[in-house]
């Protein structure tokens, strides 16, 4: 591959460095797409993956190197010059104007117009045409918050489509997804790919690269690895080429033991409907439990319920035998319950704060002396605990946690929870996002804090990771509980059979 011309590519990033103070980001990286085909982007977190693209983008100004898109070089100085030249971006982390309408989101900016004043005829009938184009069932007028997260990232995949890009970059676009609309996710690439397109497609989930993906770039620390046809290439090959070694072991072994019941839940329900109804579930000492369904069966309505960031009409919460009320956040946190949040940056993270103030935040009264004023020492030290525990990649404790990759700003999120001393962990999604070296630190870090008599509670939308890491599965299905299944006795088909139930 690498002796074809200049002209074979559509996009042809050669020998690009980016370095910011205390860090290279890149150091002489490689990144060349073809069209008609759809490449794998890979790496780690904190490879550069998303700094190279965002010297595409115009975002960073790359410090060498030299950039050519359909032969000519360019030089995009802007997110919205990069659009307006055909190069789209749908990214992992939604950041819509949730109380516009659908319309607004896919046409901000470049709104369609008729003697000078928007026009919102047109502008309905083209983005309905796009949506039946792609099979895409949101009505236009319906407001963004409105939507649930997986219709809220096709919608960003229309727009993307909607400026007829060559290139279009997906940034862990399945995410948010259900397996069936990941197979239209995949109907809309191809018909991208017919159109001509370079589809640059980063995940970390391995059967999705085998299964829509023709070629693949690998990034380690920065560096280029490799550029080649993903044909005769396995999995064990590529986590190789990524982490620099052998990964033997895609989850830790087990080797404990729960004990006594720690948290009851009983018949609860959400005061706002539809929601969760009758819930019922304990939590033993040192157990990870698992919470699956599909898309919309409300798991993330129990540990929100749990943590009172939603009200309940009715149940009861009871941990070491005392019932509580968590009537917010704040209360549950000073009860020993933590929550790591499935969206990290509307929820997780203060993206334009540093690492000290992410980490941190929840913990804060902690850090008051009698004078009223915050210690410093005390806080470095515990900033520090994080950045080492976590494995954290950052220039310093005053990096800016925005600029960090997605997997460095999870570990942050994670320790920040971490410093409270919870009893009860409750981890929603807690490895969207996060490359496979690093999802099996964090795996090792929920069966060490089992080890230590915490109770944890996982969401996750990858039955493998379910599979491989609980004790038991508490499975929903439309607000409801299908079942408690004992991991080591089940199987992937009747989980998906009780996800089924009430639907």
């Amino acid at each position: 591959m690498e002796t074809s011309t200049q002209n074979d590519w559509l996009l042809e990033m050669n020998d690009v460095s980016k370095s910011f103070p205390g860090v290279k980001a890149l150091d002489r990286v490689n990144l060349k797409v073809r069209p008609h085909s759809v490449h794998a982007l890979m790496g780690e977190n904190g490879a550069g993956k998303s700094t190279l693209l965002k010297c595409l983008f115009g975002i960073y100004e790359k410090d060498e190197g030299s950039i050519y898109f359909q032969g000519q070089p360019v030089e995009f100085e802007s997110s919205k010059e990069a659009l307006d030249h055909g190069v789209s971006m749908v990214h992992q982390e939604l950041n819509q104007v949730l109380q516009s309408s659908v319309m607004d989101n896919v046409w901000l900016g470049r709104y369609p117009k008729k003697n000078g004043f928007i026009d919102h005829k047109a502008m309905y009938d083209e983005t309905k045409q796009i949506f039946e184009e792609l099979d895409i069932d949101v009505d236009p007028k319906d407001k963004v918050a409105d939507l649930s997260v997986s219709k809220r990232q096709m919608v960003e995949i229309a727009k993307a489509f909607s400026y007829n890009a060559k290139i279009v970059i997906m940034d862990e676009p399945t995410s948010s997804l259900s397996e069936k609309e990941v197979r239209h996710l995949f109907t809309i690439i191809r018909k991208l790919k017919d159109r001509g397109c370079g589809i640059v497609y980063i995940s970390h989930k391995m059967d999705e690269i085998f299964a829509v993906c023709d070629d693949i770039t690998i990034l380690r620390d920065g560096q280029w690895v490799t550029t080649r046809p993903l044909e005769g290439l396995d999995m064990d090959q590529i986590i190789s080429l990524m982490v620099g070694r052998e990964l033997t072991q895609r989850f830790p072994p087990r080797d404990n033991e729960p004990k006594e019941v720690i948290l009851e839940v009983s018949n609860l329900t959400a005061k706002n409907q539809p929601s969760i109804q009758d819930v019922s579930f304990d939590l033993r000492k040192g157990e990870v439990l698992g919470i699956a369904g599909l898309v919309g069966a409300r798991r993330t309505d129990v540990v929100e319920t749990i943590f009172g960031i939603r009200d309940k009409s009715s149940g009861s919460i009871t941990l070491h035998g005392k019932e509580l009320a968590n009537k917010d956040a704040y209360e549950a946190i000073h009860n020993g319950f933590s929550l790591v949040t499935e969206e990290r940056r509307a929820t997780g993270i203060y993206s334009t704060l540093d690492i000290t103030f992410n980490s941190l935040i929840a913990n804060i009264e902690k850090y008051k002396g009698k004078s009223g004023l915050l210690s410093s020492k005390s806080m470095g030290d515990d900033t520090q605990w994080v950045i080492n525990s976590m494995k954290v990649k950052t220039p310093g404790h005053k990096t800016r946690i925005g600029s960090l990759s997605g997997g460095n700003q999870q570990k942050v999120v994670i320790g920040r929870w971490l410093l409270t001393q919870p009893e009860i962990l409750m981890l929603d999604e807690p490895t969207r996002g996060i490359d496979v070296g690093a999802k099996f630190e964090i795996y090792q870090l929920i069966l060490d804090l089992a080890k230590k008599d915490k109770g944890i509670i996982m969401i996750s939308s990858e039955m493998p990771e379910l599979l491989g890491v609980t004790d038991r599965i508490m499975v929903m299905s439309n607000g409801r509980v299908a079942g408690i299944v004992n991991t080591k006795d089940t199987t992937q088909h009747e989980i998906l059979e009780l996800a089924a139930k009430y639907l």
